[in-house]
Protein backbone atom coordinates (compact mmCIF):
# COMPACT_ATOMS: atom_id res chain seq x y z
CA UNK A 1 0.00 0.00 0.00
CA UNK A 2 1.39 3.56 -1.19
CA UNK A 3 1.97 5.94 1.92
CA UNK A 4 -0.62 8.27 1.30
CA UNK A 5 -2.83 5.28 0.93
CA UNK A 6 -1.80 4.46 4.45
CA UNK A 7 -2.16 7.69 5.77
CA UNK A 8 -5.72 8.24 3.89
CA UNK A 9 -6.34 4.66 5.96
CA UNK A 10 -5.37 6.65 9.19
CA UNK A 11 -7.45 9.21 8.69
CA UNK A 12 -10.66 7.04 8.03
CA UNK A 13 -10.44 5.20 11.07
CA UNK A 14 -9.59 8.00 13.16
CA UNK A 15 -12.91 9.44 11.77
CA UNK A 16 -14.82 6.11 12.59
CA UNK A 17 -15.50 4.27 15.79
CA UNK A 18 -14.44 6.33 19.37
CA UNK A 19 -14.47 4.07 22.18
CA UNK A 20 -14.92 5.51 25.84
CA UNK A 21 -12.42 3.89 28.05
CA UNK A 22 -15.07 1.21 29.34
CA UNK A 23 -15.62 0.32 26.07
CA UNK A 24 -12.08 0.16 24.51
CA UNK A 25 -10.79 -2.36 27.54
CA UNK A 26 -12.68 -4.62 25.52
CA UNK A 27 -12.58 -3.72 21.85
CA UNK A 28 -9.16 -2.09 21.28
CA UNK A 29 -7.21 -4.66 19.60
CA UNK A 30 -3.95 -5.89 21.12
CA UNK A 31 -2.16 -5.35 17.58
CA UNK A 32 0.66 -2.34 17.06
CA UNK A 33 -0.67 0.77 15.14
CA UNK A 34 -1.64 4.43 15.90
CA UNK A 35 -4.16 6.09 18.44
CA UNK A 36 -5.59 9.14 19.08
CA UNK A 37 -7.28 10.75 21.79
CA UNK A 38 -10.38 13.10 21.17
CA UNK A 39 -11.83 15.61 23.60
CA UNK A 40 -15.74 17.06 23.89
CA UNK A 41 -15.79 20.79 24.50
CA UNK A 42 -15.36 20.55 28.03
CA UNK A 43 -12.09 18.50 27.75
CA UNK A 44 -10.95 21.41 25.40
CA UNK A 45 -12.43 23.84 27.98
CA UNK A 46 -10.50 22.27 31.11
CA UNK A 47 -7.31 22.36 28.86
CA UNK A 48 -7.76 26.48 27.65
CA UNK A 49 -7.14 24.94 24.38
CA UNK A 50 -9.21 25.62 21.12
CA UNK A 51 -9.32 23.12 18.78
CA UNK A 52 -7.79 24.19 14.99
CA UNK A 53 -10.06 22.66 13.01
CA UNK A 54 -13.39 20.67 13.44
CA UNK A 55 -12.73 17.15 14.72
CA UNK A 56 -8.82 17.89 15.54
CA UNK A 57 -7.58 15.19 17.77
CA UNK A 58 -5.70 16.14 21.51
CA UNK A 59 -2.99 13.72 21.05
CA UNK A 60 -1.85 11.25 18.80
CA UNK A 61 0.83 8.31 19.46
CA UNK A 62 1.68 4.81 18.19
CA UNK A 63 1.72 1.64 20.21
CA UNK A 64 4.25 -0.96 18.94
CA UNK A 65 3.37 -4.14 20.38
CA UNK A 66 -0.41 -3.49 21.83
CA UNK A 67 -2.93 -0.30 21.18
CA UNK A 68 -4.81 -1.93 24.06
CA UNK A 69 -1.57 -2.76 26.37
CA UNK A 70 -0.35 0.96 25.64
CA UNK A 71 -3.34 3.10 25.40
CA UNK A 72 -5.77 1.54 27.96
CA UNK A 73 -3.26 -0.45 29.88
CA UNK A 74 -1.00 2.99 30.14
CA UNK A 75 -2.98 6.04 29.40
CA UNK A 76 -5.84 5.69 31.37
CA UNK A 77 -4.43 3.99 33.93
CA UNK A 78 -4.04 5.62 37.49
CA UNK A 79 -0.59 5.71 38.80
CA UNK A 80 0.83 5.49 35.34
CA UNK A 81 1.50 8.85 34.57
CA UNK A 82 5.29 8.66 35.07
CA UNK A 83 4.71 6.47 32.05
CA UNK A 84 2.82 8.17 29.98
CA UNK A 85 3.55 11.55 28.05
CA UNK A 86 0.11 12.48 27.32
CA UNK A 87 -1.25 11.77 31.18
CA UNK A 88 1.73 14.13 31.83
CA UNK A 89 0.72 16.83 29.42
CA UNK A 90 -2.93 16.61 30.74
CA UNK A 91 -1.64 16.93 34.13
CA UNK A 92 -0.10 19.56 33.44
CA UNK A 93 -2.55 21.81 31.88
CA UNK A 94 -5.32 20.51 34.50
CA UNK A 95 -3.39 20.59 37.45
CA UNK A 96 -5.39 23.61 39.05
CA UNK A 97 -8.54 22.49 37.65
CA UNK A 98 -8.28 19.43 39.26
CA UNK A 99 -6.20 20.43 42.21
CA UNK A 100 -3.00 17.62 40.68
CA UNK A 101 -0.17 17.16 43.42
CA UNK A 102 3.40 16.15 41.27
CA UNK A 103 5.38 13.46 42.56
CA UNK A 104 9.00 11.65 41.64
CA UNK A 105 7.04 8.90 39.02
CA UNK A 106 9.28 6.28 41.45
CA UNK A 107 8.42 7.38 44.92
CA UNK A 108 11.25 5.10 46.81
CA UNK A 109 13.98 6.46 44.61
CA UNK A 110 13.40 9.53 43.60
CA UNK A 111 15.68 10.47 40.53
CA UNK A 112 15.06 14.32 39.78
CA UNK A 113 13.48 12.76 35.92
CA UNK A 114 11.48 15.23 33.95
CA UNK A 115 8.78 12.24 33.46
CA UNK A 116 6.59 13.24 37.28
CA UNK A 117 4.20 10.94 38.57
CA UNK A 118 1.07 12.19 40.70
CA UNK A 119 -0.10 11.31 43.79
CA UNK A 120 -2.03 8.64 44.38
CA UNK A 121 -5.11 10.94 44.82
CA UNK A 122 -4.14 12.85 41.78
CA UNK A 123 -3.75 10.18 39.87
CA UNK A 124 -7.73 8.91 40.30
CA UNK A 125 -8.82 12.18 39.24
CA UNK A 126 -7.03 12.52 36.26
CA UNK A 127 -8.24 8.71 34.94
CA UNK A 128 -11.52 9.77 36.23
CA UNK A 129 -11.55 13.12 34.24
CA UNK A 130 -10.19 10.94 31.02
CA UNK A 131 -12.67 8.56 31.44
CA UNK A 132 -15.61 11.54 31.03
CA UNK A 133 -14.25 13.43 28.84
CA UNK A 134 -11.85 11.68 26.32
CA UNK A 135 -12.42 9.07 23.56
CA UNK A 136 -10.07 7.07 21.92
CA UNK A 137 -9.52 5.94 18.09
CA UNK A 138 -7.34 3.40 16.70
CA UNK A 139 -5.59 2.56 13.46
CA UNK A 140 -4.04 -1.34 13.00
CA UNK A 141 -0.66 -1.20 11.41
CA UNK A 142 -0.93 -3.52 7.99
CA UNK A 143 2.32 -5.69 7.69
CA UNK A 144 5.28 -4.37 7.02
CA UNK A 145 4.82 -0.47 7.41
CA UNK A 146 6.87 1.43 8.94
CA UNK A 147 5.36 2.66 11.85
CA UNK A 148 7.48 5.62 13.03
CA UNK A 149 7.20 7.17 9.66
CA UNK A 150 3.55 7.12 9.36
CA UNK A 151 3.33 8.69 12.62
CA UNK A 152 5.04 11.76 11.70
CA UNK A 153 3.31 12.25 8.77
CA UNK A 154 0.06 12.14 10.45
CA UNK A 155 1.00 14.12 13.54
CA UNK A 156 2.63 17.11 10.96
CA UNK A 157 -0.61 16.90 9.42
CA UNK A 158 -3.42 17.01 12.46
CA UNK A 159 -0.65 18.92 14.62
CA UNK A 160 -2.57 17.62 17.75
CA UNK A 161 -1.78 20.23 20.49
CA UNK A 162 -0.44 17.87 23.33
CA UNK A 163 1.90 16.60 20.98
CA UNK A 164 5.65 17.88 21.85
CA UNK A 165 7.70 15.96 19.15
CA UNK A 166 7.22 15.60 15.21
CA UNK A 167 4.64 18.77 15.61
CA UNK A 168 7.73 21.40 14.62
CA UNK A 169 5.91 23.47 16.77
CA UNK A 170 7.45 25.19 19.90
CA UNK A 171 4.16 23.85 22.11
CA UNK A 172 5.97 26.64 24.87
CA UNK A 173 2.82 26.88 27.13
CA UNK A 174 2.16 22.66 27.25
CA UNK A 175 6.70 22.85 28.15
CA UNK A 176 6.30 24.92 30.58
CA UNK A 177 3.46 23.60 32.56
CA UNK A 178 5.38 20.16 32.16
CA UNK A 179 8.54 22.26 33.22
CA UNK A 180 6.50 23.56 36.67
CA UNK A 181 5.67 20.13 37.21
CA UNK A 182 8.54 18.68 36.63
CA UNK A 183 9.91 21.02 39.02
CA UNK A 184 7.84 20.28 42.07
CA UNK A 185 8.26 16.53 41.67
CA UNK A 186 12.17 17.32 42.14
CA UNK A 187 11.09 19.44 45.50
CA UNK A 188 9.25 16.31 46.92
CA UNK A 189 10.35 15.10 49.94
CA UNK A 190 9.02 11.97 52.07
CA UNK A 191 6.23 12.26 54.58
CA UNK A 192 7.25 13.42 57.99
CA UNK A 193 5.78 11.66 61.35
CA UNK A 194 2.84 14.16 60.63
CA UNK A 195 2.01 12.71 57.63
CA UNK A 196 2.69 16.04 55.79
CA UNK A 197 5.47 16.20 53.21
CA UNK A 198 8.21 17.94 53.81
CA UNK A 199 8.86 20.54 50.34
CA UNK A 200 12.25 21.62 50.35
CA UNK A 201 11.14 24.56 47.90
CA UNK A 202 9.50 25.03 44.20
CA UNK A 203 12.27 25.70 41.64
CA UNK A 204 11.10 28.15 38.89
Amino acid sequence: MARDDIIGDVFESFAGIRHAYADAVRLVPRVPGLYAFYGNDRAWADLGLSPAFDDEPLYVGKAERSLNGRDVGTHFAAGETGSSTVRRSLAALLVDALALVAVPRNLAKPDGSANFGLDHASEIRLSNWMEQQLSLATWSEPEGTNLDEIETAVVRLLHPPLNLDKVQEPRTRLRAARRRMANTARAWQPHDGHGESRESGLAT
